[in-house]
């Protein structure tokens, strides 16, 4: 079985584009509704700056971005 590869940004962007009201949505909810929960989940301690990109894209605040992806910082 092979293993999926990561995921381009224009691959993100065009499924982020298919949603029309993802701004009252939760992080969460961004994420499991354009199907990029396990790309993110993948990439958040491999990869901060491709994490950090999937929820500028989902038009996260960069309060709660910075919040998200350095929660595991001491």
């Amino acid at each position: 079985m092979r293993a999926r590869h990561n995921m381009t940004e224009q691959e993100i962007i065009n499924r982020i584009s298919k949603i029309k009201e993802i701004d009252g949505m939760t992080v969460n909810e961004r994420l499991y509704i354009c199907n990029l929960m396990d790309e993110f989940n993948k990439v958040l301690h491999s990869d901060k700056e491709k994490a950090r990109k999937i929820l500028e894209l989902l038009r996260v605040n960069k309060i709660s971005i910075e919040k998200i992806v350095d929660k595991d910082k001491p």
